[in-house]
């Protein structure tokens, strides 16, 4: 077969933005799903007659399915090449965005968000692999992963106020919809402007150890969700976290076991790559526990509607575009890690002042720890992502991105579960807000210092490629 050409290199100090907004708009698309379908799903449940457990399937099936295919997501792009699987991803998502749109009743509705959430795990690995590839000089490579980080943020706390604004305007169904020409430019500016990636066709996939990790993650994260409206003692929450350790502990034992593992013994030990990946647990459980319980604060303390809601927030995504461009210029001059430790301190500080600012305190009060929650956890992303991304060698890049972003959503979900059971608490919304606070706090402190000793001084470089050689990826 016939190899494609290879794609001119622009000229020094020229480098093209056209990849990083490829993989921006996938990535945002993707992200995007997992908070705009909350505001939605209420009249959903109306126009379909769905059951609130059906209602509560349209939501987490797709988180469950996202966050358990991202390790086999990532092992995929290490062996089939990362710009292939991402637009299998960006065609997946899509297409099942359209069945979503047309589903005429809730088991068609559900089991289309099911595939939508494997598209989101095929895309989420690859954009930043694809980064990387197409950024090698580390100025250019820490900004555009500043920027891929910022649309995490913006993309979750834009959630609810587009949400709002889809359903008001034309109906729960545009939710959905308006996936459709982004998935399409995303698709087409990819195959456009983004190089064929490197592959290992002889790299073989452990499947016994891709379905442990799977299970693992989906107990997890589905045991998580639940434990906010069950309580943390609840028979069907204790029997998910244990059967999820029971499948993480076979993992573990698979990989040391195996003769190809997703990740080699050697890079786990790594302290910037294990470290960098704690600190992402960690920001990620402040960030979207401050954003969920903030959402229902507002609601159903305050009485905001849904769009008014997402207003409300909009200090915290506002701040995250300006300090991704800042970090990854600072990190030039710096290095990452007074970056990263430093925004772990300012948004520990943002919470920390909500939680000391009282039980019911003006909203023009709150508008400066939004701001520093945001700023603070979108000025670090950048560091820590280059610290983990700078670690793995080119050959375990995927599988990298995925072990990044799987804790992530466990982080997430972590914060998420924890704030929906504080808010539920005896002590009421007040209360449990300011604990929920607190305690994210308390995590963006512990980032702090776990940055200290883990990211690198200096900027990270990208790791050697190590292992077999790999061919150009077939188009």
């Amino acid at each position: 077969m016939t190899r494609p050409a290879p794609e001119p290199v622009p000229p020094p100090g020229r480098t093209s933005l056209a990849p990083l907004f490829a993989v921006c708009v996938g990535y945002f698309m993707v992200i995007l799903d997992v908070t705009i379908i909350n505001v939605a799903v209420p009249v959903v449940g109306r126009d379909l007659s769905a059951s609130l457990t059906a209602m509560q399937w349209i939501t987490d099936g797709y988180t469950l399915v996202f966050a358990g295919f991202l390790m086999t997501a990532g092992a995929l792009g290490d062996r089939s090449g990362s710009r292939r699987v991402f637009c299998w991803g960006v065609v997946v998502f899509t297409a099942a965005s359209a069945g979503c749109a047309a589903a005429p009743d809730v088991p068609v509705l559900v089991a289309a968000r099911l595939v939508e959430g494997f598209g989101a795990a095929l895309v989420v690995p690859g954009s930043l692999a694809l980064l990387q590839e197409a950024y090698p000089e580390p100025a250019a490579r820490s900004r555009a992963f500043g920027l891929w980080g910022s649309m995490a943020g913006a993309a979750a706390s834009a959630g609810p106020l587009l949400g709002g604004l889809l359903v008001s305007a034309a109906g729960w169904r545009w939710v959905f919809l308006v996936n459709l020409p982004v998935g399409a430019a995303c698709l087409l500016l990819t195959l456009r402007h983004v190089a064929p990636s490197p592959r290992d066709p002889a790299r073989a996939l452990d499947w016994p150890a891709q379905c442990a990790v799977v299970v693992a993650v989906a107990l997890l994260t589905g045991a998580l969700n639940e434990a906010g409206r069950r309580g943390w003692t609840d028979p069907a929450v204790l029997a998910g976290t244990g059967l999820a350790a029971v499948a993480a502990a076979a993992f573990a034992v698979r990989e040391r076991l195996a003769r190809s593992p997703v990740l080699p013994p050697r890079l786990l030990r790594s302290r910037p790559l294990s470290g960098g990946t704690a600190i992402g647990l960690l920001f990620n459980f402040g960030f979207y526990g401050m954003v969920f319980t903030a959402s229902l604060y507002f609601q159903h303390q305050r009485g905001y509607t849904a769009l008014e809601a997402g207003a409300a927030l909009f200090p915290a995504v506002a701040m995250t575009m300006f300090a991704s461009a800042l970090s990854g210029r600072l990190a030039r001059r710096t290095g990452d890690r007074p970056l990263v430790a430093g925004g772990m301190l300012l948004a520990a500080a943002g919470l920390a002042g909500w939680s000391l600012a009282g039980a019911d305190p003006p909203y023009a009060l709150l508008v400066a720890p939004l701001m520093a929650a945001g700023f603070g956890t979108s000025f670090a992303l950048t560091g820590t992502t280059t610290t983990v991304m700078g670690a793995a060698p080119q050959a375990h890049a995927g599988a990298a991105s995925a072990l990044f972003n799987t804790a992530r959503q466990i982080g997430s979900a972590v914060g998420v579960a924890l704030g929906g059971s504080l808010l539920a608490s005896a002590a009421g919304y007040g209360a449990g807000l300011r604990t929920g606070m607190a305690v994210g706090a308390a995590a963006y402190l512990a980032a702090a210092v776990l940055a200290w000793r883990c990211v690198p001084p200096g900027p990270a470089r990208t790791a050697v490629a190590a292992g077999p050689t790999r061919a150009p990826e077939e188009t």
